[in-house]
């Protein structure tokens, strides 16, 4: 197991700046997840870590050894790929093995290296096996067998399980979670997936146009996001973003709107800083799992009562998410299952003021 500590880091491809300066220290033995859209930089970030990208400005080091200019071989580190790069005329145990041969290891010890990293991953029996007799699961759980068995101080994986359908990438997350757990090895994790972010990461790091927009637990980025982006990039379904202006008074500090009913919310007492002017435009944020039917003749302290139409009804199951209008702008709640029949149906929703996000409409940071 080893640290991880990136400063000051620069990657370019010609006038294309990638990576811009990152700063960040990664714990021995920690589960980091890189998350972000397309074209953010975490890929590049994690091959230079790798080895696979020189850097044009900064420093990595691996276990307290500066890695700048070491060979990906030398760096003891494993990486997973997208694609399962499995040599199809080699049988399972064969392709798990490859490093280790390649490295002169003992016969004996190859063969105990890989039975131990099949059984770990369940797929002992498949070890006489060839690729192409084997689904994608499969073949992901033995690529990353052959990282295993190399038994290295990082494990680096670049959105693995892309290629899966939904049900095998629900399996494969869990069979990550559990390795961690079990193995302990320090692991950094590229997915643009903020599911897969959420599930698996001790530490999420987010990303944004070659910079780190926010990093830290999972919940925490979640429940207290640093910007807008943040915040509409975690969760499923996506925060709704309502904006506003801040209206300050004697009965304390509540959010206005423009247009449509309520033409204010009252907000939580010190939920705004005191140095922001009244009038300031906000965004007002709000998760569907803060909506919900009203219950009971008056709302609880905290609660804002609103009388909506549901424009949209979106079933799941055992919960359905409803789309409404609030200030002229569609937000889904998530109701029960039987709380609205159909589209059309008028009914009053509660909405929990104090788990609300606000936002400075021109900068887009918290407050």
């Amino acid at each position: 197991m080893a640290e991880v500590r990136i400063s000051a880091l620069h990657k370019r491809y010609g006038s294309y700046h990638a990576v811009r300066g990152i700063d960040l220290a990664i714990a021995d033995g920690e589960f980091t997840v890189l998350v972000g859209p397309s074209g953010c930089g975490k890929s590049t970030l994690l091959r230079t870590i790798a080895g696979l990208e020189d850097i044009t400005e900064g420093e990595i080091a691996i276990g307290g050894r500066v890695v700048n200019d070491m060979r990906p071989r030398d760096r003891d580190v494993a990486m997973v790929f997208q694609d399962y790069a499995l040599y199809p005329h080699m049988l399972v145990a064969q392709n798990i093995g490859f490093g280790l041969r390649a490295r002169k290891m003992p016969k004996p010890e190859i063969e105990e290296r890989v039975g131990r990293a099949a059984a770990m991953l369940g797929i002992t029996a498949l070890l006489g096996r060839y690729p192409r007799q084997l689904s994608g699961g499969q073949r992901q759980r033995v690529a990353i067998g052959r990282a295993i068995v190399r038994n290295p101080q990082i494990f680096l994986f670049d959105e693995p399980l892309s290629n899966l359908d939904a049900q095998l990438r629900d399996e494969m997350r869990g069979e990550i979670k559990r390795l961690h757990q079990e193995i302990g090895t320090t692991m950094i994790y590229v997915t643009h997936d903020q599911i897969e972010a959420m599930t698996l990461a001790d530490r999420i790091v987010l990303m944004r146009d070659g910079v780190i927009e926010q990093s830290g637990a999972p919940l925490a980025l979640f429940e207290r996001p640093a910007s807008r982006f943040v915040a509409g990039f975690l969760g499923s379904p996506q925060m709704g973003f309502v904006p506003g202006v801040l209206a300050r008074g004697e009965a304390g500090d509540a959010v206005a709107f423009r247009e449509g009913a309520p033409a204010r919310l009252p907000l939580p007492p010190g939920r705004v800083p005191a140095g922001i002017a009244d009038a300031t435009p906000l965004l007002l944020g709000i998760r569907p799992e803060h909506v919900s039917r009203a219950a009971g003749e008056a709302p609880a302290p905290g609660i804002a009562r609103i009388d909506a139409e549901i424009e949209l009804l979106q079933p799941t199951g055992s919960r359905s998410f409803a789309t409404f209008r609030l200030a002229g702008v569609p937000v889904l709640a998530e109701l029960r299952a039987h709380d609205v029949s159909r589209a059309g149906e008028r009914i009053a929703l509660d909405i929990d003021l104090g788990r609300i996000s606000l936002f400075d409409a021109g900068t887009e940071k918290a407050l």
